[in-house]
């Protein structure tokens, strides 16, 4: 068992990468909590991981939810000393054409999002791991995603930030950088639909390879990696 005795909070939990993080963690020993906008759906998946899982409402973005599914998992689980900040938000506008409140929603839920877990961790004080799950867009990207592909830079210096002043306590960060996974948020993408974007078959992923990478970084296996930024994409960033 990869992570028994692991508490962990996955966040948007209730589908795609975020639910295969939690199926995968709690298969290998650790007890989760699954955090998500739909609370029902998160109540819902987490019945089906067993004993030991618990589902929770929470939108990531506003930092009084976080405190209080922080309690909420404080009261049933203990405590944890995972995070897995997978919650996401993409938006398909021009730059031209962008607002205030399409910046700061993504921004919110993107990167302040994992922020207000990854503060929360660091205040227990007992050390632990992080493991942000930011994108290729935030290195290489395409049209159209700006806020998106900023959130998910700032996601990879929010990782090495954690990493450097979590150290003292024993707490790690690392990132993790999908690729195209199969998952509705990729499939529902306009650049896609359109044309403007194509992918070969063979640079797309599943789930499950992300929550692989991630039940590593989570576990005792990667207790001298941190602050690192790990590609899950098949290759797609190697191809020149």
């Amino acid at each position: 068992m990869l992570l028994k005795d692991k508490v962990a909070v996955v966040t948007g939990a209730a589908s795609g990468i975020g639910l295969a993080i939690a199926q995968r963690f709690a298969a290998e020993g650790a007890r989760v909590a699954l955090a998500d906008l739909d609370e029902a759906k998160a109540k819902a998946a987490a019945q089906t991981l067993g004993e030991g899982a618990l589902g929770v409402g929470c939108d990531v973005s506003r930092p009084q939810d976080v405190q209080a599914a922080c309690a909420a998992i404080e009261r049933a689980l203990g405590g944890f000393n995972v995070v897995v900040n997978c919650a996401g938000l993409m938006t398909f506008t021009p730059l031209v054409d962008l607002d205030e409140a399409t910046w700061i929603k993504v921004l919110g839920v993107d990167l302040l999002g994992a922020f207000y877990f990854t503060q929360a961790l660091l205040k227990r004080g007992k050390g632990g791991a992080v493991v942000n799950i930011a994108s290729v867009h935030a290195v290489e990207t395409t049209a159209n995603v700006a806020p998106y592909a900023a959130a998910k830079a700032g996601l990879l210096s929010l990782t090495r930030s954690t990493a450097i002043e979590g150290k003292a306590s024993g707490l790690r960060a690392n990132a993790i950088l999908p690729g195209a996974v199969d998952t509705p948020m990729l499939w529902t993408n306009p650049n896609l639909k359109s044309g403007a974007e194509t992918l070969d078959p063979a640079d797309v992923g599943k789930p499950r390879d992300v929550a692989a990478a991630a039940a590593f970084l989570a576990s005792d296996d990667a207790a001298f990696i941190t602050g690192a930024a790990l590609a899950v994409d098949g290759g797609r960033l190697a191809k020149l």
